[in-house]
């Protein structure tokens, strides 16, 4: 269970997991796990290496076979595959800014908006591009030739195609510089400000916090903390978590 309760939540709930257990073959990683995200809200998700948070996102977006239920905007997604939740709203932007190197910026971003109009496509991969103006001024390059930055902003921009309700993205600061770890987290700012709901995995605990409105902490499978993350000695409260010296008490605000 939680170590800690956050304050009153006045958001809908958008995602909404109940009981969700998921791992590799007969190898379990997740063990009933519990959590919701609102609509139009950031939420952190943190633990250490090797806790389960890529395994949870894949579970959440139908890569990986799970148990449990998982609710999206009011739809059943429990037994949804990844077309499913894309189609529901729900986009994850997986770990390791995987894109199509030989393809050019433009042409990754429009495949990510296959099977839409045309006309709404190209508006929307206009949009996707105005969140990264370093990618899109190198719109006709491919996408080989971009930075490991530059690909990670890539892959965000191909994730926000589809004006997605929900976005999960699954560190997206891994190998960049802070400055564009910076852009990253800005874009999240936007999206929130302009009413997408945001599940973040992320390792750099204090600009994952300044980006986010909740925080669960994972740890062993389990969510053992979860937070508002205006809450008082919010990172020293979570490192007890994430080594079990809180397991099962709660900790003090």
């Amino acid at each position: 269970m939680p170590t800690s309760a956050p304050r009153s939540r006045t958001r809908e709930p958008l995602l909404e997991v109940s009981g969700l257990s998921a791992g590799y073959g007969k190898i379990g990683v997740l063990n009933g796990i519990d959590f919701t995200v609102g609509a139009g809200e950031v939420v952190a998700l943190l633990g250490p290496n090797g806790a389960g948070k890529s395994t949870l996102l894949k579970a959440i977006s139908g890569l990986l076979p799970r148990t449990g239920r998982i609710t999206f905007a009011g739809q059943d997604m429990s037994k949804a595959d990844p077309g499913d939740t894309v189609r529901a709203g729900l986009v994850h932007v997986v770990e390791g800014h995987r894109v199509f190197t030989q393809l050019s910026v433009i042409d990754n971003v429009m495949l990510a908006g296959y099977g839409l109009p045309r006309d709404r496509r190209t508006t929307q991969v206009e949009e996707a591009l105005a969140f990264f103006p370093d990618i899109a001024a190198k719109r006709h390059d491919r996408a080989v030739t971009l930075s490991g930055g530059q690909q990670q902003m890539l892959a965000v921009a191909q994730g926000l195609v589809r004006r997605p309700r929900l976005l999960m993205l699954d560190e997206p600061s891994a190998g960049l510089s802070p400055v564009l770890v910076d852009r990253v987290l800005a874009a999240v700012a936007r999206l929130r400000a302009g009413g997408t709901a945001v599940l973040l995995v992320e390792q750099l605990i204090e600009k994952a916090l300044a980006a986010s409105d909740r925080v669960y902490a994972l740890a062993r499978g389990s969510i053992v903390l979860e937070a508002s993350t205006d809450e008082e000695d919010l990172p020293n409260r979570l490192e007890r978590a994430y080594f079990g010296q809180d397991a099962h008490a709660p900790l003090a605000s």
